[in-house]
């Protein structure tokens, strides 16, 4: 208990010295984007989306909402790199997502699920009305679909639709199609998980992932050597030209609160990212986390970074996920304003967690102290006389006549 207080407290005021630095570096220049990463943004976009439902489809039943966008006040702070020279403008990605879901009886829920992405790059900042510059790219892409889940099975099937729309592609990107529809579903049973993605009759995802972790949300245990196994992901991507198989491994190092994550693609024989992640809370409500992403062929070329994840802000700088999920960002300072919080059964807790939050956490535990056992009733007081009550007419007898 000492070992983690002391935790918390070093990594509360290292947040707070970070906060500090990043408001004195958020003018600081960035490396360039490349068009590249902007012109593959629709596929880790679509891919971020599914892996996410995954993570919320791993109970099934409940609700989760997301909502955020990235904020880069400084024009210069993330430029384009082009054939054309360094073109200063703003990188930017607003996300909404929602899922809920309904008892329909016989421990049957039914839900419907929403993911929304807005991502790209343009000449001034905006939430609505971008510029369209010569050398702006806005895309949005749109998951869709129905759950369906039984607690007694512990089984979920969910499948749908993505939608790829490109609003607007400058003249340095290659040629891309302003609509694109996909078609996704996900199995689950217990532990395990498939998921699909598909364009017309071409495949272009497969996950399976394990997640053996035991977690009390799901109706695990606390703690104990179950909750140490490691939840593993294998996706193989169809890229046309050549597929690629990505490994992710997450390990749990200390009671729920210090993960481990390591990516490897198998094809390009290269290790690819490493993250630690240190959560105050099994609830995952705030996180720390220190990473390295290997870019090029050599040891040298290694990014390090990190991220400060509160409830309503994510502070990060060279972080891997960002790197991969915001168009390589790299060398400034990135505040995204967010919000997200997922429930099951009335309990609230963070994405990916393996309990409650702290309140809700007690809650639980009182209201499963309380529960009468199997099959019997429950004394209020067992202290208290039994009595019993009859209602109804009384006779009495009073000197031997009624």
């Amino acid at each position: 208990m000492q070992l983690q207080k002391k935790l918390t407290s070093f990594f509360l005021k290292a947040a707070f010295v970070s906060l500090a630095v990043f408001a004195l570096a958020i003018p600081a220049a960035a490396d360039g984007i490349m068009p590249q990463a902007l012109s593959a943004g629709g596929a880790v976009t679509r891919d971020r989306q599914l892996n996410e439902i995954r993570e919320v489809m791993r109970g099934g039943r409940g609700g989760y909402i997301d909502a955020g966008l990235y904020y880069t006040p400084s024009s210069e702070q993330l430029p384009l790199q082009s054939q054309y020279g360094e073109h200063d403008g703003y990188a930017f990605r607003h996300h909404l997502a929602g899922f809920g879901s309904g008892y329909v009886g016989n421990n049957n829920h039914v839900g419907f699920l929403l993911w929304f992405d807005r991502s790209g790059w343009d000449g001034e900042d905006f939430l609505f009305f971008p510029q369209y510059n010569d050398f702006a790219m806005e895309r949005s892409v749109t998951t869709w679909g129905v759950t369906y889940t039984n607690t007694v099975a512990n089984m979920t099937l969910a499948a749908g639709m993505q939608h790829q729309n490109v609003e607007h592609v400058g003249k340095i990107y290659p040629n891309e199609d302003d609509s694109l529809a996909y078609s996704w579903a996900h199995l689950r049973w217990n532990n395990i998980s498939v998921q699909g993605n598909l364009y017309k009759s071409d495949w272009r995802s497969v996950r399976i992932a394990l997640d053996l972790e035991s977690r009390m949300i799901y109706g695990g245990r606390v703690n104990g050597p179950l909750t140490y196994l490691p939840n593993i992901d294998l996706t193989i991507f169809n890229n046309d030209d050549d597929k690629n198989l990505r490994v992710t491994w997450e390990q749990n190092l200390f009671a729920q609160r210090f993960y481990a994550k390591g990516i490897f693609d198998v094809n390009d024989k290269k290790f690819h990212s490493a993250t630690l992640t240190y959560y105050p809370d099994p609830s995952r409500m705030v996180g720390f986390e220190a990473s390295c992403l290997w870019r090029g062929d050599d040891y040298s070329d290694v990014l390090i970074g990190g991220a400060i994840d509160l409830l309503f802000v994510r502070l990060s700088y060279n972080s891997a996920y960002d790197y991969d999920n915001f168009f390589g960002a790299k060398g400034t300072f990135l505040a995204e304003i967010k919000f997200s919080l997922a429930t099951i059964d009335g309990f609230l807790f963070g994405r990916g967690a393996s309990k409650t939050a702290p309140l809700e956490t007690s809650v639980l535990k009182q209201k499963n102290k309380d529960m009468p056992p199997e099959g019997g009733l429950m004394q209020a007081n067992p202290a208290e006389p039994k009595t019993v009550e009859a209602k109804g007419v009384r006779y009495e007898r009073a000197g031997g006549k009624k």
